[in-house]
């Protein structure tokens, strides 16, 4: 009688750790599966403002804070734009001195918890940029999306798609460089964003599913008027970018792809944004399988093996330091395509935000890749 009481002790012991594992795997996936529009990804450190004045601002010493570039500075009610580290400026030793471009809406006072962001502009292009912009809606198999269209001169359309923890408002970055060039743009919301319908499960797919809004985006570039279509994506919107391309009819008349921080594994990048939430390494595969089971997603184990070929030309900006999406996915992509694929590196930089570590080299870049579709 001892044994078998013994045994089924065990057994329960046994189905509750089991059960206790599945619940943790599962609330570790939402580290990628519900991360929120327009809230920094758990790989950003949350830094202290210590103070500012006469266009600079003070902030906790941390490798983030001493990143090169611009960036925008979220907290609580309040966004910014940072610059570069004023090196000269005298500072205690555990902080950093940035130049303070900008405040766009509240206030930032010593001891406000901030985060850097590659998003520097709030609004609409009107508001934020200036420059005159319909409101559209896409039709989809979940319902309209809303998005911003900038009319130009060209036949070539650029459609934008934001990628995690971002909103359309990041593509602001280069909607006037692209503007300038005489580029119709048309910046997307897909399903999960503010604004657009939900998907039925409440959760991110990782550009798995996603995709399709981009696909829908691209008849409705076509039926307006498109001859042609570029899609520029950035971290899972690239994802979507590349999946409309090869899985899609309207595959054909993309003529170019422009990626920053491509997610080409998202089992990678679900483990990188587990583990930056304090996951304990021994969970994260269980993360990865309650991801599978919640949303269908495959296995990417052999991501770097199943890369696509890609057949129309292809710029990819990406580096190291990102440390959600790896950069040695991209270097392998350009390799199978190097007639087609361009790979250009940009060091310390965080995931999606290549082109705020160095605007200009990253604008020259673009403008090189861009001018056979003027």
């Amino acid at each position: 009688m001892r044994t078998v009481r013994a045994a089924a002790a065990a057994v329960t012991v046994a189905l509750a750790a089991g059960a206790a594992g599945v619940a943790a795997g599962r609330l570790a996936s939402d580290a990628a599966l519900k991360a929120p529009p327009g809230r920094p990804l758990p790989t950003e450190p949350r830094l202290t403002v210590h103070g500012t004045a006469a266009g600079r601002i003070t902030l906790t010493r941390d490798l983030a804070s001493l990143r090169p570039g611009t960036y925008g500075l979220t907290g609580a009610g309040a966004h910014a734009v940072v610059g570069p580290v004023l090196t000269t400026a005298p500072h205690p030793a555990d902080t950093v001195v940035r130049r303070l471009e900008r405040v766009d809406h509240g206030t930032l006072t010593a001891g406000d918890k901030v985060w850097l962001t590659p998003a520097l502009h709030v609004g609409d292009p009107r508001t934020a940029l200036g420059l005159d912009h319909t409101d559209v809606e896409i039709r989809t198999e979940l319902g309209p999306l809303p998005a911003w269209f900038v009319p130009g001169p060209r036949h070539t359309w650029i459609i934008t798609v934001h990628g995690l923890g971002a909103t359309r408002e990041h593509p602001l970055n280069l909607l006037g460089f692209l503007h300038g060039r005489g580029f119709p743009v048309l910046d997307l919301a897909y399903r999960g964003d503010p604004g657009a319908p939900r998907p039925s499960d409440g959760l991110n797919h990782l550009g798995e599913t996603e995709w399709r809004d981009l696909e829908e985006a691209v008849r409705h570039a076509l039926r307006s008027g498109a001859q042609r279509v570029v899609l520029y994506g950035w971290s899972t919107g690239a994802t979507m970018a590349l999946r409309t391309v090869t899985r899609s009819d309207v595959g054909e008349y993309v003529s170019g792809l422009v990626l920053d921080s491509p997610v080409l594994s998202w089992e990678t990048t679900l483990r990188a944004l587990a583990a930056a939430r304090r996951t304990p390494g021994a969970l994260l595969p269980l993360a990865v399988r309650a991801a599978r089971g919640r949303t269908g997603l495959y296995g990417d184990r052999a991501a770097a093996d199943d890369l696509p070929r890609l057949t129309v030309p292809t710029l990819v900006f990406h580096g190291p330091d990102d440390t959600v999406a790896p950069w040695h996915l991209s270097r392998r992509l350009a390799e199978l395509s190097p007639n087609l694929v361009a790979l250009h590196t940009v060091r310390r930089a965080p995931h999606a935000a290549m082109w705020n570590a160095d605007p200009e080299a990253y604008e020259e870049a673009l403008r090189r890749f861009l001018t056979p579709f003027m």
